[in-house]
């Protein structure tokens, strides 16, 4: 495994695998690798002849009030999460490296950020789509892939490769979960015990919601609203949002039909944790 941290060796390197006929899988992250990421790795490393993962802590994908020196960073730990998942190389550029001194051009993403978690994060998901954009002319990958856990995520990135026609596949890859339905995430450890046993009511709650749309419901106000009366009488937590709409689309749905996401947002005293159930009716 190499680590590269420049962008015209990670370049001269991908020539040379493309140029043997080697298929490239790519999983980029902003490190601090969890079994989310692991399963991530495991899959594009099965599905392809060449393993790129890249660490990039993204400056311009914070917000104001988002503490980008304080996001967790572990590279002895990734490194060798990279290695059991048998990465041929980690690409782990510098901010100078990437972004040189000003950006001159960046993405504007127009659609499908204004709701779920997006529609509190201005200008986040236009930084997610500069980076990765440049990301994916580095890499040039065959496939990218991307955990569910972060649906909306997914939509954004399908929209970017869609309109600017790159030649990447964008491989979602289900949620991974704990025994008793949470979603794994770095986030819950911070969770109290008591906090914890309720954490798990998040996706029972979605589940309430998918199988009243599979028994025939077509409101989305009325799966909203039961998805929102589990979460109320099973948790202490805030409810920040849930909601409901067509997918990837992430459009507002009069009667429910075809591929669509349930979504929630919940804090708890220390942790803010999301989720989602995307199923085709």
């Amino acid at each position: 495994m190499k680590i590269i941290t420049r962008v015209d060796e990670m370049q001269t390197q991908i020539k040379n695998e493309k140029s043997a006929g080697k298929s490239i899988g790519y999983v980029p992250t902003m490190g601090y690798l969890h079994e989310g990421h692991e399963t991530l790795l495991h899959k594009a490393r099965r599905e392809n002849d060449i393993l790129i993962l890249s660490i990039f802590v993204n400056p311009i994908q914070f917000g104001p009030n988002e503490d980008y020196d304080s996001y967790p960073r572990d590279m002895d730990r990734d490194e060798q999460a990279a290695r059991n998942a048998g990465a041929d190389y980690i690409f782990y550029p510098t901010v100078q490296e990437m972004y040189q001194d000003d950006v001159s051009v960046s993405v504007l993403v127009k659609d499908r950020t204004d709701v779920l978690c997006g529609r509190n994060r201005p200008g986040h998901f236009d930084g997610v789509a500069t980076v990765l954009t440049k990301l994916f002319h580095i890499a040039q990958p065959d496939r990218a892939y991307f955990g569910m856990k972060d649906a909306q995520q997914v939509a954004v990135v399908k929209g970017l490769v869609k309109d600017f026609n790159f030649m990447v596949e964008i491989v979602p890859v289900e949620t991974i979960r704990e025994e008793d339905g949470l979603a794994k995430s770095s986030r819950n450890i911070n969770l109290l015990e008591e906090e914890r046993s309720e954490a798990s009511e998040l996706y029972k709650a979605l589940s309430s919601g998918k199988k009243a749309v599979l028994n025939g419901e077509t409101n989305p106000e009325s799966v909203i609203s039961l998805v929102r009366e589990h979460l109320e009488n099973h948790t202490h937590g805030k409810i920040d949002y849930v909601e409901v709409y067509s997918y990837p689309e992430l459009k507002p749905l009069s009667q429910l039909t075809g591929t669509i996401i349930i979504a929630l947002a919940v804090r708890f005293s220390r942790a803010r944790l999301i989720d989602n159930v995307v199923f085709t009716i």
